[in-house]
């Protein structure tokens, strides 16, 4: 579980140096970062997922750090998502609603504050409480713009 951490705690710290230059070569590496970006998080909400629906044993510490993580990326894909950028599982929605894309975006990232406050509890009925909602805002933005 450490080295996974760590591994995760690495790619993290690389995506990190990414949106400061946001200038992307060609629209495939937008593409590329925003897909990392968001498979990073899902992996770490997924893992949350698992604790607050029973199907992993709860671990305070795995929580909070899970939490810290999808916080954290759920601030950086949207880096990728510029004109120019179409294609990938996002559907060509993302660029002609863009206020809705990102009124989604930013109330998902909302969640996972939330969501990181309540893992800092400490106990697996305030992840739980928090978990709902923020699965709830990644669903919305998945259903509206998301190719399956």
């Amino acid at each position: 579980m450490k080295v996974f951490s760590t591994l995760a705690l690495a790619a993290v710290m690389t995506t990190v140096a990414l949106p400061a230059s946001a200038q992307f070569a060609k629209p495939e590496d937008a593409i590329k970062y925003r897909q990392s970006a968001l498979s990073v998080l899902g992996t770490h909400f997924g893992r949350l997922g698992a604790m607050a629906n029973g199907k992993m044993a709860y671990d305070a510490k795995s929580a909070q750090e899970s939490a810290e993580i999808v916080a954290f990326m759920s601030k950086l894909p949207w880096a990728g998502f510029g004109a120019g950028t179409e294609g990938g599982k996002a559907k060509p929605e993302v660029w002609k609603e863009q206020a809705k894309f990102h009124d989604l975006s930013d109330k998902m990232q909302a969640e996972a504050v939330k969501l990181n406050a309540a893992a800092k509890v400490g106990n697996v009925d305030s992840l739980k409480a928090a978990f709902g909602p923020t699965a709830n805002s990644c669903k919305s933005c998945h259903d509206s713009f998301r190719n399956k």
